[in-house]
């Protein structure tokens, strides 16, 4: 059976005034349906390029390389049709903002009903019916009111259960969930969480999971891909790549997890690089205390580590731990 979503040499370029900037740069991923993957790294490491790419979401100007296959389907170059033909269906995603998601002139009930009737043939009735199910199974109290509220009437916490709503409406094989409680406080984030674990589990989604916070993807994840430059530099099974990383950066992630006792979070030396000028062989070199000349040589590859993949030129030799 071939994966849910599976994306090769992934390239992704912007034009600009200033020239090409290329976002993604050869990423490779593949999600089956009881994966729940973690993509993390720092802003502008192209972790949400890369998803908005596999949802066909990205502007007109953007320039798509490489295969982004959905249920088998190869995407690239496809037209909107075939694009609105998966999106929503196969995979869906909740977005980082969800009241910037939602139609703020279009009432939520009637948001998700529209999800709906896009892709399966249901009567108006039965899709509200549907739609008053879905809010109550993520959480949303007194459905058959709510739904004919508009967002600015929710809070945020129940705008992003809409949201969800929304995405799992068709059952999809995949849902991308894009920093979907980084506006939230922190018990509506818990709340959250358990809302996607609990729609994971009863409809048998995978879930990308696109973060910054560690701890979110310690709770939820069974593997991890991090990405550096537009890049993936490590990858593999949550335990091991938390208990003994192998690429410099990923150990600078984890060292920047709050522990007790640690009085001072060590954070990594500089600043992401400038995609219009992104340094020789390993982007992160210039930020890596244990660099070497050969480091802005060629580009590393992926290599095994145990049960890890490594894009380090000096993996073999770095001793392995997150502090």
């Amino acid at each position: 059976m071939s994966a849910a979503l599976e994306i090769s040499g992934l390239r992704v370029t912007f034009p600009t005034p200033l020239g090409d900037l290329v976002a993604v740069r050869g990423v490779d991923v593949a999600v089956s349906s009881d994966d729940v993957l973690g993509v993390v790294g720092e802003s502008g490491s192209g972790k949400s390029v890369t998803f908005l790419a596999a949802m066909g979401l990205l502007p007109a100007s953007a320039r798509v390389e490489g295969s982004i296959r959905i249920d088998g389907q190869e995407m690239i170059g496809s037209d909107a049709k075939a694009w609105r033909s998966v999106r929503g269906k196969k995979v869906a995603m909740i977005f980082q903002d969800p009241l910037s998601a939602l139609n703020p002139v279009v009432r939520v009930g009637a948001q998700i009903v529209e999800m709906l009737r896009a892709h399966q043939e249901l009567s108006k009735a039965a899709a509200w019916t549907r739609a008053l199910e879905l809010l109550d199974l993520v959480g949303i109290p007194q459905p058959d009111q709510r739904a004919s509220q508009y967002p600015h009437e929710f809070s945020g916490g129940m705008r992003q259960r809409a949201v969800i709503a929304m995405a799992i409406a068709n059952n999809p094989r995949v849902l991308v969930a894009d920093e979907p409680t980084t506006a939230l406080d922190v018990t509506v984030q818990a709340q959250i969480l358990d809302v996607i674990e609990r729609v994971r589990r009863e409809f048998g989604i995978a879930v990308v999971l696109i973060t910054h916070d560690l701890g979110v993807v310690a709770r939820m994840c069974t593997r991890v891909q991090v990405m550096y430059a537009g890049r993936t530099v490590e990858r593999g099974p949550i335990d091991e790549l938390f208990d003994l990383p192998s690429h410099p950066y990923t150990t600078g992630l984890l060292a920047s997890l709050p522990r007790v006792g640690l009085d001072r979070l060590p954070p990594i030396a500089g600043f992401p690089p400038n995609m219009l000028a992104v340094p020789s062989g390993c982007a992160f070199h210039p930020r890596c205390t244990h660099a070497t000349p050969d480091c802005a040589g060629a580009i590393p590859e992926l290599a095994a580590v145990d049960r890890l993949e490594s894009a380090c030129v000096r993996v073999g030799e770095i001793p392995r731990s997150r502090t």
